[in-house]
């Protein structure tokens, strides 16, 4: 009897929602294998491909992740083991096995501050002069000649 079955089926939760993806995370040999395309578009700020290395970043930390040549182009086919990649990006993550759920927590980003309001009394620089040429000047159009006729027809009521 094995001590894992394989390929078990995991639902990924993080910060409380389940993780929509067409391709399902699986557990095998004790590791839990999510699909890259929507499991990093989600927690990652950013990620990139450097040759067939897949690089992900959130709030200045990185993980890096060798992807197999033949699915370096196709995201969606790519599985990683996802709490080593999820604990680089900063990310708790824990396992329940009753549910087979991977429950990832993220952490809290730094809060926005609001701007500070104008101080009149702060240093601030003079504005600069901005040189913007004029426009020339172009010759008004001088009509000589007879008049002449109107080519479009003019609507007639019918009678």
């Amino acid at each position: 009897m094995a001590l894992f079955p394989p390929a078990a089926a995991v639902a990924v939760v993080v910060d409380g929602s389940p993780l929509a993806a067409y391709q399902r995370a699986y557990l095998a040999d004790g590791r839990v294998f999510a699909p890259v395309a929507p499991l990093l578009m989600r927690i990652a700020d950013r990620f990139w491909l450097d040759g067939d290395t897949l690089v992900a970043e959130r709030n200045g930390r990185r993980a890096y992740v060798r992807l197999s040549p033949r699915a370096a182009g196709e995201l969606s086919v790519a599985y990683v083991a996802a709490a080593a990649v999820l604990r680089a990006l900063g990310a708790a993550v824990r396992y329940e096995a009753s549910g087979r759920r991977l429950v990832v927590t993220l952490p809290a980003r730094g809060m926005l501050a609001s701007p500070t309001p104008f101080d009149p009394a702060a240093p601030s620089a003079a504005p600069r002069a901005v040189f913007t040429p004029l426009a020339p000047a172009t010759p008004r159009p001088l009509w000589t000649g007879s008049p002449m006729p109107r080519r479009t027809g003019l609507p007639f009521p019918p009678p």
